[in-house]
């Protein structure tokens, strides 16, 4: 990634540090990819709730159902998004990054200031319940204009990748957020974790409104590059190193402070090395832009004539007579009669699709069960008696976890659909939901000691693999002209699964066993008195789960038999004709 300084060295050295080549970098399309990685590692504010919902129980009197209810309506205002497709159907990346750092900062701050105590009166759990559901849903406006910006930017080919490297940065970010935490605040004090979440992730967004945009393609996203991919496979890459290297190092960061006492200098050090790493990434810019600007410079003829990632769609849907509108017909029976699998759907045809019903229903299947078992592992781990420093420990790793899934399966599944075989990638999410299982077996068990951690790694895994998964196939199954909405629609699934297992499901059974250890009844007020002990107050819950998850998967291999053919042939080809 470095570039050669040898006796020419100057002459890189006067190239790079011009005017001209800063304006080229910083309006480029790479530049653009950085500052939606920026975006998305500090997006992920919902990932934390696990470490201050023991302040909800403890400090504003809910009990488990309630701090249920309260992170139903977080993972409900963090996946219904389809508004904010809806505004970017029509508006520019930047009035959704700006929707989304306004809604979070009001959201958050008002959480922040009723933990604090400094409003007149607590808020009732209805209201707490729009405070959280305002700041998470800032989310779905940031994710929205990142990633559909990143999609139409790089619409050539590795779209899993690409998903996978953007939702890994937002996994990471509940872990990059605790660091900066604890480097600012010093840590002790959950509800300062809060004020971080509401002003530094508004913050980073605001910085790079003007950023984030659809920028005319200077360069084929399809021109070879090393090993057999394309060009921009090559520099995916790269940013997948440096991604891994963010994840450990905050691994390693993770588990030396719980294992010593850091002091406050310590905790600076650690987050100068983060930020180190956050802004790594420039230097992959930097060395492609160099790039593309002296290839363009020797061969100017050979360069493809300027075109807007934003017409991609629309020359394929001028192309291509499947994907435009019957004007034969009543809109019923068009709306019925939906367009071949790759072309694109207008809404109402991909509402009524059989892929998308099944989508939906595993997703819901498979997001909602691991939802339940992230949002509760803080008093999973205090039911089974593990020590606060402990649970606090994988509460974190889970952020590690989470990433490692979402880049895994990007980067896995995309190469299983290019292979000779063409996998389908619905496949991969049959196998997620199958090993999710498994640590929802672990958490229904539970025991003997240590079993915990293994399920948060598999947990965190497997929630964070459906993601990009999620969203590439919405993308290759009903194209790009909708795709701000239809992946928004998609991801609607998982409040629902949400409050079907965690709310119905997990926080009915937990208050039950509660009142069975006292005797009938919860007592009224804040406090440590509802607090249910033992393996049966999540046991039975997660024995349900996991059925739910196996039921998930077996309704996805439903899906992977209908695309089995279209997965077969090569789903860039239509992209690659028109960039």
């Amino acid at each position: 990634m470095a570039f050669a300084f040898d006796a020419a060295g100057s002459g890189v050295a006067a190239q790079l540090l011009t005017v001209r080549f800063f304006r080229q970098v910083v309006s480029g399309r790479w530049f653009m990819l950085f500052a939606c990685l920026l975006i998305m590692s500090s997006s992920g504010a919902t990932y934390a709730f696990g470490i201050y919902s023991r302040e909800l129980r403890s400090g504003m009197g809910y009990d488990q159902r309630a701090v249920a209810t309260v992170a139903f309506f977080k993972d409900l205002g963090a996946n219904l998004g389809v508004h904010a497709g809806l505004l970017n159907e029509a508006a520019p990346p930047w009035l959704l990054l700006a929707a989304g750092a306004a809604m979070n900062l009001a959201g958050y701050l008002m959480v922040y200031l009723s933990l604090a105590g400094r409003v007149t009166h607590p808020p009732p759990v209805w209201l707490m319940c729009a405070y959280v559901c305002a700041g998470a849903n800032s989310q779905t406006f940031v994710a929205t204009g990142a990633m559909v910006a990143c999609v139409r930017n790089f619409p050539g080919g590795s779209r899993g990748a690409l998903l996978g490297l953007l939702k890994g940065y937002a996994g990471l970010s509940s872990a990059i957020l605790a660091q900066l935490y604890l480097a600012i605040y010093g840590g002790g004090d959950a509800t300062s974790l809060v004020l971080l979440i509401a002003w530094l992730p508004a913050a980073v967004s605001a910085a790079f409104l003007a950023t984030v945009r659809v920028i005319p393609s200077r360069w084929r996203s399809s021109s070879p590059g090393r090993g057999g991919g394309t060009r921009d496979d090559d520099v995916f890459i790269c940013l997948l190193y440096v991604s891994v290297a963010l994840a450990a190092y905050l691994l390693v960061m993770i588990v030396a402070q719980k294992q010593t006492i850091f002091s406050r200098t310590g905790y600076a050090a650690s987050a100068a090395g983060l930020l180190l790493l956050l802004v790594l990434p420039l230097a992959v810019v930097f060395r492609q832009e160099y790039r593309e600007k002296n290839e363009l410079e020797e061969e100017p003829l050979l360069a493809p004539p300027p075109t807007t990632a934003v017409t991609v769609a629309d020359k394929t849907a001028a192309a291509l007579p499947t994907a435009s509108p019957r004007h034969g017909g009543s809109w019923l029976s068009r709306t019925f009669s939906p367009p071949a699998h790759g072309e694109d759907y207008t809404i109402p045809q991909a509402l009524v699709s059989v892929d998308m019903l099944i989508l939906f229903a595993a997703v819901a299947c498979g997001t909602g069960g691991t939802l339940a078992a992230i949002d509760n592992m803080g008093q999973i781990g205090q039911s089974l008696g593990y020590p606060p420093k402990s649970v606090d420990a994988f509460v974190s790793l889970i952020s590690i976890w989470n990433y490692a899934g979402r880049v895994a399966a990007g980067y896995a599944s995309e190469a299983l659909v290019s292979s000779r075989r063409g996998v389908p990638r619905p496949a991969m999410i049959t196998a997620v939901l199958l090993l999710s299982c498994a640590g929802h077996l672990l958490i229904a068990a539970g025991a003997p000691w240590g079993t915990l951690y293994a399920a948060s790694v598999l947990v965190g895994f497997c929630f964070g693999a459906q993601w990009p998964l999620l969203f590439a196939v919405v993308s290759e199954l009903f194209g790009l002209r909708r795709y701000a909405t239809l992946c928004n629609i998609a991801a609607a699934a998982s409040p629902v699964g949400s409050y079907l297992l965690n709310v119905l499901v997990a926080g009915r059974l937990y208050d039950a066993e509660a009142a069975r250890q006292r005797g009938g009844a919860l007592p009224a007020g804040g406090g440590d008195d509802k607090t249910c002990m033992g393996v049966d107050c999540f046991g039975r819950s997660f024995l349900i789960i996991a059925a739910a998850a196996a039921a998930g998967a077996a309704v996805s291999l439903v899906l992977v038999w209908r695309t089995r053919g279209f997965y077969r042939g090569d789903i860039y080809a239509k992209f690659r004709d028109v960039t």
